[in-house]
């Protein structure tokens, strides 16, 4: 979503659109955000907790506790073609919608080179299916050049963490990481977050 502003009336639209449309389950989704005004409205977070969403959130004053979005955001500024300034926010919105649809279908050295769409909408097995086939019948043809043996084709890791921990991190002291742990459910902070990815 580009928008002239940003309030938790916003941030509401934004994910219940995106939590109907694909139909996400209790408990499947983990959201990493900072510590914004909008990501810490009760109004927001009561949504996240309809859908059993759970929370996790940057360190106070920490930067690059999200590197996963830092590392988009570099990718789109270094862009060949980012103007560097929009007219407006509907050059804005018209640039962002070709750079995401390219996006989406870039490969990605973190994914082992699979594309972000592959990885959502759960077509891995079928490319991975297809790179062994070609590796296969390239090592059918060329065993010399393989000393080690029969090449395989990479998957993309299975999970992808934030900030890990030794895995002892209570709920209470997660809770305690919680810029307004109130009366919801338990919702996960950080030092730890673990996203499953396909």
């Amino acid at each position: 979503m580009i928008s002239r502003k940003e309030n938790a009336a916003l941030a509401r639209h934004l994910f219940r659109e995106a939590l109907n449309a694909y139909a996400i389950a209790p408990g499947e989704l983990i959201i990493h955000q900072d510590r914004g005004a909008p990501m810490i409205a009760h109004s927001y977070r009561e949504l996240l907790d309809a859908f059993g969403v759970r929370r996790s959130y940057s360190r106070p004053r920490v930067s690059n506790d999200n590197p996963y979005s830092e590392s988009q955001f570099k990718t789109l500024k270094y862009s060949p073609g980012y103007p560097g300034r929009f007219e407006g926010i509907e050059h804005a919105r018209a640039w962002m919608s070709e750079f995401i649809a390219a996006y989406k279908d870039r490969p990605h050295e973190g994914l082992a080179f699979y594309t972000p769409a592959d990885v959502f909408h759960g077509r891995v097995e079928a490319v991975r299916a297809r790179r062994q086939a070609a590796l296969d019948a390239y090592y059918a043809a060329h065993p010399e050049r393989y000393p080690k043996g029969r090449p395989l084709a990479r998957c993309p890791p299975e999970q992808v963490t934030i900030n890990p921990d030794d895995g002892v991190t209570s709920m209470a002291e997660n809770l305690l990481n919680d810029p307004q742990p109130g009366n919801y459910a338990y919702a996960p902070t950080n030092p730890s977050t673990t996203e499953k990815i396909n």
